[in-house]
């Protein structure tokens, strides 16, 4: 029997739909290394075990597949009622017996897939609302899940690292970061150097700026504040002998 293909044809977003099954993959795989037992240990996340990143990986395929078909249907169907809802869904979840929570995260992944796999090619482009309010294209939802794989196969805290995250989602990463720090305007005074991309970003035109540098995973991982390792300060308010490197800015 032959496998159904996707129903796009669109080259971008074919390859996009690559790029996160193969993060599925790999949370797949970095989730298997670890026994059960393993699953009640500490992840890099404060506060969160490793079942609560499974549990929260689980979850949010279920909610990424609402909006996909919402925008196969035209009924709306959002992500939660409400960011108390999915806090409280993540925590009951990370109290699953491990083979209840390793289903979640299996069932929920190939429900995503199927999902994304059979909306028609005119209905990606339909808009559906995220989390947070934003309006976006049902296109958007492959970049949602794309981010939370890929970054939260780190936090299981089993090896992975930023330097396993492609180079193309981590400039798309770095750039919601940024992004995400300018429409805040807590990026004043801090300028970000990617030395291994020639990339800059943040406030390019402060007279005074605090300068964080240093190879794109580095700088994703301190951007994400997931830790500094990597990278380095100069300017005001950095010690000269010590070149701490400040706290990023939050992000999400």
């Amino acid at each position: 029997m032959v496998a159904r293909q996707d129903q796009t044809t669109d080259p971008e977003l074919l390859a996009a739909l690559l790029q996160v099954r193969r993060g599925t993959a790999f949370f797949a795989r970095k989730l298997n290394e670890l026994s059960d037992a393993e699953l009640d240990g500490a992840s890099l996340l404060p506060g969160w075990t490793r079942r609560h990143i499974t549990a929260h990986i689980g979850y949010n395929a279920r909610a990424i597949a609402r909006l996909v078909e919402w925008a196969a249907t035209g009924v709306e169907t959002p992500m939660y009622a409400s960011t108390a809802v999915r806090d409280h869904e993540i925590d009951f979840g990370a109290t699953l017996s491990p083979i209840a929570l390793r289903h979640l995260f299996d069932h929920s992944a190939v429900h995503l897939n199927v999902e994304w796999r059979d909306l028609p090619e005119d209905a990606w482009h339909h808009k559906v609302r995220t989390i947070q309010g934003r309006e976006v294209p049902a296109t958007e939802t492959v970049w949602m899940r794309t981010r939370e794989v890929w970054m939260h196969t780190v936090d299981l805290a089993n090896g992975a690292s930023f330097a396993d995250i492609p180079a193309s989602v981590l400039e798309r990463l770095l750039t919601d970061i940024t992004g995400a720090w300018k429409a805040r305007g807590t990026d004043a005074g801090l300028v970000v150097e990617v030395t291994d991309r020639g990339l800059t970003f943040g406030d390019t035109t402060s007279d005074a700026a605090t300068v964080v540098s240093g190879q794109l995973a580095a700088v994703v991982e301190w951007a994400a504040g997931r830790g500094s390792s990597g990278v380095t300060a100069a300017g005001p308010g950095v010690a000269a002998t010590s070149g701490e490197v400040p706290a990023a800015p939050k992000w999400i």
